[in-house]
């Protein structure tokens, strides 16, 4: 299990075809080629006539942005809800090697290739990781007001209809195949920033509106467990954030974190210096000045020029899907537990989720039900529901005290560790196992767990 579980570290997922979006019939240029697929939407399934399809997209971060693209590729009318266009959300911003080829993003939205991390334990110790990546690979690293700016001017330039209005609540269709009604204010330049009460009928909606999700409310989907993640933005001077030109590091330690971790991500002209927690909020800043301290020298006398807190979500809600109504990203609870991953997962449910439609609707002809909407449901599990799972046992495994995390950063020095932990978390599939070096692996995480357990039965006899 130890060893299964590290080669899942961050992000691991079984291989996939990721060559299977849908060839549109309205697209922009890009240099992604999209096989065609075919389309068979429900005989039950009666045609949209006068019009095709429209679907609200409730949210324009990484999620909405990518399902707003698809569906208005696919010729589908498309609505994209945002309240914040120049939303900052605390996020660390990392995103995995594939997904800059997957959403075809120019490389100029990237503020720091990241090659070389430090992940360093609670007495200090710092492990160096990145020695295993090619030439060509980084972990790349944005601001979310940037990607999500970038990908919600793609969806408009396919199509989509971009509101500025904040998403209040929905009535429910009152008979089988009639709208959903949406009221939302509007905060278009012409109501000078007061807000105009709108309503907006649709055939189905997305809800891509993060933690807080209406949407989420509105078809009763059940509460989870979040992480309150905390950050700061920090100006430093150029020639300490020389050291951090492609390096970005991870502290954990009781001091940091009880149940994750903090971090210290490079951006364009600052760093990103947070940390999160699910099980001690109220002490978040404790542990985000903690953070700083571990930092130290190679962050004094810098600036802040930002704060930001955000809500994290911990698992899936109990419900994801009602009706024509489906939830994606942060709304359904796709970040991952150990890492902390979310950015990828929200971009490719939320163009799962259309393709879904897409697929369903042949094209925006015909009315979608909510079997056509449970595809897609169904496609996420099987695809990524282990990933989910085994970072769930990573993080009960590794976070649970200091001297497992002890452990867990002696096994990160690992060079067979370091590479299947990158090749999974850069291409978001398995990478291919050798038998012997994972018996290797599998004897030094336990040995490494015993020795954790032993000192923490030291420590405990200290603290009598």
């Amino acid at each position: 299990m130890a060893s299964i579980a590290l080669k899942t570290f961050i992000g691991l997922r079984q291989s996939s075809p990721e060559n299977n979006s849908i060839n549109f019939s309205k697209s922009l240029p890009t240099k992604q080629t999209h096989r065609r697929l075919r389309i068979n939407a429900s005989k039950s399934s009666p045609r949209v006539t006068g019009r095709n399809l429209r679907v609200a997209v409730v949210g324009g971060g990484p999620a909405g942005g990518a399902a707003a693209e698809t569906l208005s590729k696919g010729g589908i009318e498309t609505f994209l809800i945002e309240r914040k266009m120049d939303n900052c959300k605390p996020c660390g911003g990392a995103i995995p090697l594939c997904m800059v080829g997957e959403f075809d993003l120019p490389l100029d939205i990237i503020d720091r290739k990241v090659t070389k991390m430090k992940m360093i334990s609670p007495s200090n110790v710092a492990v160096d990781i990145g020695q295993t990546l090619k030439p060509h690979e980084y972990i790349g690293m944005v601001r979310r007001e940037v990607l999500d700016a970038y990908l919600r001017d793609r969806a408009a330039e396919a199509g989509a209809s971009v509101l500025n209005g904040l998403f209040l609540r929905m009535d429910m269709p009152k008979a089988p195949n009639s709208p959903y009604v949406l009221h939302y204010t509007s905060y278009d330049s012409k109501t000078n920033g007061a807000g105009e009460k709108c309503t907006l009928e649709v055939d189905a909606v997305i809800g891509a509106d993060g933690a807080n999700s209406r949407v989420a409310k509105s078809i009763n989907a059940g509460d989870y467990e979040y992480a309150i993640a905390f950050q700061e933005r920090i100006r430093i001077s150029d020639d300490k954030m020389k050291y951090y030109e492609n390096l970005a590091e991870m502290y954990v330690g009781d001091d940091v974190s009880p149940d994750f971790y903090g971090w210290v991500f490079p951006k364009c002209d600052h760093v990103a210096v947070g940390t999160g927690t699910v099980t001690h909020k109220a002490d978040i800043k404790k542990f985000q000045l903690a953070t700083r301290l571990r930092a130290d020298s190679k962050i004094t006398g810098g600036k802040i020029i930002r704060v930001e807190a955000h809500p994290i979500p911990e698992h899936p809600r109990p419900r994801r899907l009602q009706d024509r109504v489906a939830l994606v990203g942060d709304a359904a609870g796709y970040v991952t537990k150990c890492s902390g991953e979310g950015i990828y997962f929200a971009a490719k449910s939320g163009r799962m989720c259309a393709e879904a439609i897409v697929e369903g609707s042949e094209n925006g002809k015909r009315m979608v039900d909510e079997s056509d909407l449970r595809k897609y449901l169904e496609k996420w599990d099987k695809t990524y529901w282990p990933t989910y799972k085994v970072l769930d046992i990573l993080q009960k495994v590794f976070y649970r005290s200091n001297p497992a995390r002890e452990a867990f950063v002696e096994m990160c020095a690992d060079e067979y560790v370091q590479k299947m932990t990158f090749d999974s978390y850069l291409y978001k599939k398995v990478a291919p196992g050798n038998p012997i070096e994972d018996l290797k692996l599998a004897v030094n995480t336990i040995g490494s767990l015993v020795r954790a357990n032993a000192l923490r039965r030291e420590m405990d006899k200290l603290s009598v």
